[in-house]
């Protein structure tokens, strides 16, 4: 039986250069999170480390997948007892737990993965390489990066069905509908939105949109630097923003998704049995 409410949290940090002072920053954000009775956080993008414009950092900075910094995430999740969702950039490297969790990561190319990560128990439950790769806004994410070929999955925490997202990806409507029509109650955003000429502006509409368009919470977070804009924040099925961050410094939102809200939002604006035409490809 799914539960009536799920306690969520969402951690707006800047990630530092230094893999393992990013581990003592979630973890501190992991126990006020589990503190306040939330049984997920939702952490930004690019985990492992980041240094200011130099987006070749983090990829210079990736580690296989039972390397120490994921190691030290799924002991954060297990001893604070709590989901933690997030990306990570993964070595090229195949190693055994890599091809575990996915066949369509085990190529040879030498460019890194951006792999979301759902840590729960201690255990690495769902994993997905990041789809839609940044090359717009003179940046060229696909340089560095690999982009996936798999839709993302959903998770179940409680009853509550969670999809996963990533970044760039939230501006590809199709990858949100996806997962509602799969049966996600809530989308997961993890991603470092790059401060620009209406980009805030771009954040906060694409997040509500999809919410409202899928009639799902959604979950956004974002890095917060001189180079990303934080504005972390969980929005209703009606596209309502429950609880949001500011741009500058570190926070931690907290909300409960409420079953009632979700069926309350689907009976009055059923727009996913609405629909009349459907790609059959998104029910993958």
């Amino acid at each position: 039986m799914s539960a009536e409410s799920l306690p969520v949290a969402v951690a707006q940090f800047t990630v530092a250069e230094e893999p393992e002072r990013n581990l003592e920053i979630i973890d501190g954000f992991a126990r006020d999170a589990a503190a306040g009775g939330a049984q997920l956080l939702v952490l930004p993008e690019g985990l492992i480390a980041r240094r200011g414009d130099d987006d070749s950092y983090a990829a210079a900075h990736a580690q296989p997948l039972d390397g120490p910094f994921v190691d030290g995430l799924r002991r954060i999740s297990a001893q604070r007892h709590i989901v933690l969702m997030g990306t990570v950039h993964v070595a090229p490297e195949v190693n055994a737990l890599e091809s575990d969790i996915s066949e369509s990561m085990k190529d040879t190319d030498s460019r890194v993965s951006n792999i979301f990560l759902v840590i729960r128990d201690g255990e690495i439950t769902a994993a997905y390489r990041k789809l839609h790769l940044y090359d717009a806004f003179s940046a060229r994410e696909s340089d560095v990066v690999l982009p996936g070929d798999a839709l993302p999955p959903i998770v179940d925490i409680d009853g509550w069905k969670i999809g996963v997202m990533t970044c760039y990806d939230v501006r590809f409507p199709e990858t949100a509908r996806s997962l509602a029509v799969r049966g996600a109650d809530a989308i997961v955003i993890s991603a470092a939105w790059v401060r620009g000429p209406l980009k805030e502006q771009h954040w906060k509409l694409l997040t509500a949109a999809r919410a409202l368009e899928n009639t799902c919470y959604v979950l956004a977070c974002s890095e917060v630097s001189s180079r990303n804009i934080g504005c972390c924040r969980i929005i209703d099925p009606m596209g309502e923003v429950v609880a949001e961050a500011g741009d500058e410094g570190a926070e931690l939102i907290a909300t409960g998704l409420s079953r009632e809200c979700l069926a309350s939002a689907r009976q009055i604006m059923p727009v996913l049995q609405n629909r009349r035409f459907a790609d059959p490809q998104l029910r993958d």
